[in-house]
């Protein structure tokens, strides 16, 4: 497995291979301690692009003061072995002062999307994710690039983002990868206890609440919202950050589901926090 440390290095690979008549490059953007979910999206783009790039690097800017960022899982070594496992053609592996040169002052930011849902108990943290994501697709100048659907804030803002600055890229997001439990994979479930994952499939259970009622006709916005709350309230060792029945694009709250409609929710479980959505029907 060839790992990449610098953007240069990263945009001669992507323009050496999209130089030749039929390829395209995909690019898979990850903090690493990569797993299934992962696997999923390096698969995805392995499926309708004929390279694949996987960057791994923990992005300093989305942390605000108090998160995980010095424990968050590093595993590079481990995580090359995966990617190549799963189709990767390389791995791009930056060190923040590739990333964010000293003295650098430009940042990326998605107004109102950003303070929206994660926006709003993490002051910063889209705009260190908008940041990010447009230096790495600057750097691999991908034909497309892969996200997962249980960061659906996430994908909302980036989606805006490449429309807004007119980036020639194609996003896709992929659907969630649940554990056999119904847990939505994360790297953060590393930091559960037994006792924790155990109430931490609260989360899920809401969920699939919300889906059946919804399916059965249920549409109105603060039913479904307290519905999910009466599930997790309960649960002890769990805070809720936030549990919304909002528009997938503008991730603004609706009164009432439609087609299309996103669910989120977001929890503290004893000190690690979790998200989790679904797409209503």
């Amino acid at each position: 497995m060839e790992i990449l440390h610098t953007a240069t290095e990263l945009r001669e690979w992507s323009r050496s291979l999209r130089s030749l008549p039929g390829n395209t490059v995909g690019l898979v953007p990850t903090m690493g301690a990569l797993h299934a979910g992962h696997a999923s999206l390096i698969r995805a783009a392995r499926a309708t692009c004929s390279h694949v790039a996987v960057s791994i690097f923990v992005n300093p800017t989305q942390f605000g003061s108090g998160e995980d960022l010095s424990r968050y899982p590093r595993t590079l070594d481990a995580d090359c072995a995966f990617a190549q496992t799963h189709g990767a053609g390389i791995v791009f592996a930056p060190s923040v002062e590739e990333m964010y040169p000293p003295g650098g002052t430009t940042f990326v930011e998605v107004e109102d999307l950003g303070n929206r849902l994660d926006g709003v108990s993490r002051p910063g943290h889209f705009r260190g994710v908008a940041t990010v994501v447009t230096k790495l697709l600057i750097a691999a100048e991908p034909n497309e690039a892969f996200f997962g659907q249980k960061d659906a804030a996430q994908a909302a803002v980036i989606r805006r983002m490449v429309a807004d600055l007119l980036l020639p890229v194609k996003i896709v997001v992929c659907p969630i990868v649940r554990d056999l439990d119904g847990l939505a994979l994360s790297s953060r479930n590393a930091f559960l206890s037994q006792a924790e994952r155990a109430r931490a499939l609260s989360l899920h259970r809401a969920i699939r609440l919300v889906e059946s009622l919804a399916s059965g006709g249920q549409r109105n916005s603060g039913i479904l919202i307290d519905a999910a709350r009466k599930i997790i309230a309960p649960v002890p060792g769990i805070r809720i950050d936030y549990v919304d029945l909002v528009d997938s694009a503008t991730l603004r709250p609706v009164e009432s589901a439609t087609p299309g409609t996103l669910f989120a929710i977001a929890a503290w479980v004893g000190s690690t926090r979790l998200i989790d959505n679904t797409i209503l029907p």
